[in-house]
């Protein structure tokens, strides 16, 4: 479930003098929920040889292939391996050059990219700074419809100042917008390609021509999407293990744990928590945690009724019995959440993270003040409706827990059924919130930076579901958006934050670890939610030698 938007991984480049890569993931090594103990590594043990092939679960087939509309974890989880960006995520959570050897910020308001010299694309053509700037104009194009515009508004200009160089020139200082260049944003594909491709772009139909280390070989829609290596691939330290990757698409929990149990899904992400118990007893493979960024929300997407009113979203949040929603729902791996963005998302400045999110109080839990703030509000009996989903099997035991709380409380909250497609939707198209107040949401940041979470609530930013709109939020965010260094910026994004809970546009729930399984044939692979931009499965290979 993507429930599009925030992932964290990665530490910020950008200071004011000039961009270099740094360290962060504040993600401990160990925790308990629930009862439940777990280990967060970035990898699983490095493989022992090459494979033919290997078979991949996505819990959903993705809605599109076109970088510039990826905006869930199937498309990129599949993207990552085909197409890459300006600057790479790694799995330990920093940011390093992609296709962008080195940058620099000669000041605030421009960005100088020197491009990495011979990089071929899949049909051997050679990329050039007119690949990037046809690449990253196209994301600024309404007429593309990108979820990703919102993070061009400050971009006056994308020029090519050299044959492989780019220069972006924005209207304001804005800190965030380089980090994004790790992100969908930064991709770059063949600006031949695109044009010969048109309106098939990133569908079944069409092609893609891209520079990552696999090429897309078939989408057979409706049943799996092959990739094959990429010989001619630029990086020598990430030359694949396989031969090629068939993903398969298993909508249903319990269908896809049994695919794992079987052995005809050697793997996959994001793996169902109902089944933890079942997959780590099975000896079938392993089941694995790395580090993450997002936590799971409560996202108002409607500000016209009953939750309106802060006192109903405060009374909501506090009728919500978090501790057993993360047994029930991530399968005791996880931990209340205290704001929005979860502590995963303040790897920034790690050493500031204990002062500005630890310190946070636990969410509070008390029925009795929640009943009587609905009372106060008037809104007792008034109805809420939140959308439910087969999608995973965390978003139907959320809904359900919502709704006992609401329940309890005085409110009549309804369950709107989505079907997992539909559920995706939600996030990109406006129309598809319509009678909805609420929407479960994955949040997760595209950057190590927790300002990056908060710029989905800004007035007007595709991200914010429901149009809320805070004067005083919009300036601060502004505020710490200008600021280029670091720590400085990670104390401003800790006044953002307590806007957020102060005023609950999102209502936190609680955070996990990110999950792999690996069936017992394969190892290698990255953990953690880097995957859906570091080309993940080329470090997967034989378990055995």
């Amino acid at each position: 479930m993507r429930t599009p938007r925030f992932i964290a991984f990665v530490c910020t480049a950008a200071v004011a003098a000039s961009l270099t890569a740094c360290s962060g993931a504040t993600q401990p090594p160990r925790g308990t929920g629930g009862g439940t103990d777990y280990k967060v590594s970035p990898t699983s043990p490095a493989a022992k040889g090459p494979l033919d092939s290997f078979t991949w679960s996505l819990y959903a087939e993705p809605y599109t292939l076109d970088y510039a509309l990826a905006y869930d974890y199937p498309p990129n989880t599949v993207l990552a391996n085909v197409c890459e960006q300006l600057l790479r995520v790694t799995p330990d959570l920093r940011i390093e050059p992609g296709l962008a050897v080195k940058w620099a910020q000669p000041d605030p308001r421009t960005l100088v990219y020197t491009l990495r010299s011979g990089v071929k694309f899949h049909d051997g053509t050679v990329m050039t700074a007119d690949d990037v700037v046809a690449s990253l104009k196209r994301q600024m194009d309404p007429a593309t419809g990108s979820p990703w515009g919102s993070a061009f508004k400050t971009v006056d200009a994308i020029e090519k100042t050299g044959p492989l160089e780019v220069t972006i020139r924005l209207g304001k200082a804005d800190a965030l917008f380089h980090e994004l260049l790790a992100a969908s944003p930064g991709t770059v594909v063949s600006a031949a390609s695109l044009a010969k491709e048109g309106k098939d772009y990133g569908t079944p139909k069409g092609k893609l021509n891209c520079t990552g280390p696999f090429s897309l070989e078939k989408w057979a829609q409706g049943d799996s999407i092959t990739l094959k290596k990429n010989a001619a691939y630029w990086d020598e330290k990430l030359v694949p293990k396989s031969e090629s990757v068939k993903f398969t698409f298993i909508e249903d929990a319990a269908a896809r744990a049994n695919a794992f149990l079987s052995g005809t899904a050697d793997g996959g992400y994001m793996v169902p928590s109902s089944s933890f118990a079942q997959l780590r007893t099975s000896g079938k493979g392993s089941l694995l945690f790395g580090p993450n960024t997002a936590a799971a929300d409560l996202a108002v997407t409607n500000f016209k009724g009953t939750l309106g009113d802060l006192r109903v979203r405060r009374a909501l949040s506090m009728a919500l019995d978090r501790k057993n929603i993360v047994k029930a729902a991530a399968g005791g791996v996880g931990v209340p959440a205290k704001a929005p963005a979860a502590r995963g998302a303040w790897s920034l400045v790690p050493e500031k993270t204990a002062a500005l999110y630890d310190t946070l109080p636990e969410p509070a839990y008390d029925v009795a003040a929640a009943k009587k703030l609905i009372e106060e509000a008037g809104a007792t009996g008034r109805k809420v409706t939140i959308a439910t989903s087969s999608m995973a099997p965390e978003i139907s035991v959320v809904a359900n827990a919502v709704q006992a709380a609401g329940r309890q409380i005085g409110l009549d909250v309804k369950l709107q059924p989505v079907s997992p497609d539909a559920y995706s939707n939600i996030f990109v198209d406006p129309a598809a919130r319509d009678g909805l107040d609420l929407v479960i949401t994955n949040g997760y940041d595209n950057t190590p930076d927790p300002l990056e979470f908060y710029q989905y609530l800004r007035t007007g930013d595709f991200g914010n579901y429901g149009n809320w709109s805070n004067a005083e939020y919009d300036l601060a965010f502004d505020r710490a958006n200008t600021e280029y260094d670091p720590a400085k910026r990670t104390e401003l994004t800790a006044d953002v934050q307590e806007i957020a809970l102060r005023e609950l546009p999102i209502i936190p729930v609680y955070e996990a670890p990110y999950s792999v399984f690996l069936g017992k044939r394969i190892t290698g692979a990255p953990t953690g939610i880097s995957q859906l931009y570091y080309p993940w499965a080329t470090t997967i290979g034989a378990a055995q030698s």
